[in-house]
This record gives structure tokens, sequence and C-alpha cells, in this order.
């Protein structure tokens, strides 16, 4: 059986409406029904997952995914992050700087897509890129707002032309919709 992947990516946190607050019903109600996408795309056969190691989305499905690999049912499951260059998280606080660590640590694989030298955004778009160039299935949690330029957007973009089946979660209403516009 052919290994299949997912790219995962999503705004961060200050485009939802509860921010940072991880207490916030929205905001559980957003990492259960990503935790419910994870295990349909499992149950597709997909066991590799590709993070990009950014604040938010990135960081809780690996979370998520972490501990699904946990579970006998999910050992298979593949975790992978793609940071897009040494030193982008220099600005976090401590505690999301552990958690990105915690994630590195007990990932299958770590890949740095960019140099520190290079355009920061550059780094992002090749990080974002060499996710969907691997992947056969993208998780996107995205708002659609075609009116905001945003890396979530262009990775949803860059997807469809490269003819993956998508799955949007709204961010606000939690929304589950399919994309496979070829």
């Amino acid at each position: 059986m052919e290994l299949k992947s997912c790219a995962i990516t999503g705004h961060r946190p200050t485009r939802f409406k509860w921010k940072y607050d991880e207490k916030d019903a929205r905001c559980k109600r957003l990492k259960r029904e990503m935790q419910e996408q994870f295990i349909l795309l499992y149950e597709l056969g997909v066991r590799r997952f590709f993070i990009g190691g950014a604040l938010g989305v990135d960081i809780w499905a690996g979370e998520i995914l972490l501990q699904m690999q946990a579970q006998p049912k999910f050992s298979g499951i593949e975790l992978i992050i793609v940071l897009p260059f040494e030193g982008y998280d220099a600005k976090w606080d401590d505690r999301s700087k552990n958690r990105i660590r915690f994630l590195i640590d007990h990932s299958t694989e770590t890949v740095v897509a960019g140099k520190a030298a290079e355009p920061p955004a550059v780094c992002y778009k090749r990080r974002n890129y060499y996710m969907v160039d691997r992947a056969d299935y993208l998780l996107a949690v995205y708002d659609n707002d075609r009116s905001i330029r945003s890396g979530t957007g262009m990775t949803v973009n860059y997807a469809q032309k490269k003819g993956l089946s998508i799955t949007l979660i709204h961010p606000d209403t939690g929304v589950v919709s399919q994309n496979t516009d070829k």
C-alpha cells in the first residue's frame, strides 16, 4: 500500500475570534473537528502528516496527531514538521517555544525549508510548497476571505493547482467542506 500524506495549514490565532484563548469553546470545537478529520484521513490510508511549525493550527495539529499516534490503532501516524528557517520562532513566548520543541523532539522527521539569511516570505512560501508537493490531501483551517492576503490562502490555491483533495474547516463556524476542484 502506497503511503498517503496530508499537509496541514491554517491561519494564525490572531485571525480567530478567540485569538490565543485555547479554553474558548470555539477553539475546543475546532480542535475536535480537526481530530475528526485526521481520523477520516487515517481511514483513507493517510499516515504521513506535514505541519509547518507555526503558532495555532500547526501546533494544535501536531499535538492532536501525537496524542492519536500514542493509541495502538493510530500507531502508524508519522508527523513531519517543516520549518521555514532556523530561528523563525525567536520572538515567541517560552510556552510556545516549548510546545514546538516538544513536537520537533517527537516528530518522525523535521525539515528546514529555507535559510535565515533569505527573506522570511520566501522561506514561508517554500515551506508551504514543500508540504503540498509531498501531499495527497490538504487540510486547511481557512475562512476563505479572499480580501485578505494570507499564506494559508496561497497554500490552498497552490494545492488546488496541484490537484490535491482539500478539506476546509471554517475557523469561526466549524463547518467542514470538501474542495476537490481540480
